[in-house]
């Protein structure tokens, strides 16, 4: 895989909607060796469309992107092309971030303090098999999995079959905000909004926005407001 090995290089697409951001990655994948850069991706719409042309071994993804967010990129480029891997590269370390993202199908995560060195071995051990993690999400997945377990609450994961986008977009509507608001918060358009308004309608059977907040409420998405 490496060019102290004499194998081929690992090819890499690297996913970042902030441009400095991506070109900086770029620039320092390309300072590593055994790693040769076949492709930048704005978002993950543009992500998936990469991996499929150009088929790389590794996906470097960062996660709150316009249009398609890694986590559904993610899911989708390990649904439709199961040769490429996945390693998220982002400023987020929290749960809300790190878990939808492992269950998507990332084989790797890093925050963006990572260096070069860290990059590399994630890309390394994913493309043999292994898990590429940061010291830091390690230490927080050890932490989840040594917590007690809670009481039985409401079941983990969207109900019917609800994306996260598409639960994302219930909360907000249950929160009160418009599609323009949501479009904004979401960082994506109102058209967009509506397809997943509209998906949702269907997977639930809900009718209106009123419904949506009931059902929202119901299935303890959001909190009824206190004092």
């Amino acid at each position: 895989m490496t060019g102290e090995s004499g194998a081929e290089p690992a090819r890499v697409v690297v996913a970042d909607d902030q441009t400095v951001v991506r070109e900086g990655i770029v620039m320092l994948l390309g300072l590593l060796p055994g790693i040769e850069v076949v492709g930048a991706a704005a978002d993950g719409e543009e992500a998936v469309r990469l991996v499929a042309e150009l088929a790389p071994d590794v996906v470097l993804m960062d996660l709150r992107m316009p249009r398609c967010d890694g986590v559904e990129a993610t899911r989708r480029i390990r649904a439709e092309h199961p040769g490429t891997q996945v390693v998220v590269l982002t400023t987020f370390g929290d749960d809300e971030s790190l878990f939808p993202a492992l269950r998507a199908g990332a084989r790797g995560y890093l925050t963006k303090d990572a260096g070069g060195d860290e990059i590399l071995r994630a890309v390394r051990s994913v493309l043999s098999g292994d898990a590429g993690l940061s010291p830091s999400v390690q230490r927080r997945l050890l932490e989840r999995l040594s917590e007690p377990e809670s009481e039985p609450t409401a079941p983990v994961g969207p109900p019917d079959g609800l994306t996260t986008r598409e639960t994302e977009v219930l909360v907000l509507i249950a929160e009160g905000l418009s599609n323009q608001e949501i479009a904004r918060a979401l960082q994506v358009s109102t058209a967009t909004v509506k397809t997943h308004i509209n998906n949702m309608f269907t997977k639930t059977g809900l009718k209106d926005r009123a419904q949506a907040v009931r059902y929202a409420f119901g299935k303890g998405l959001v909190r009824p407001p206190t004092g």
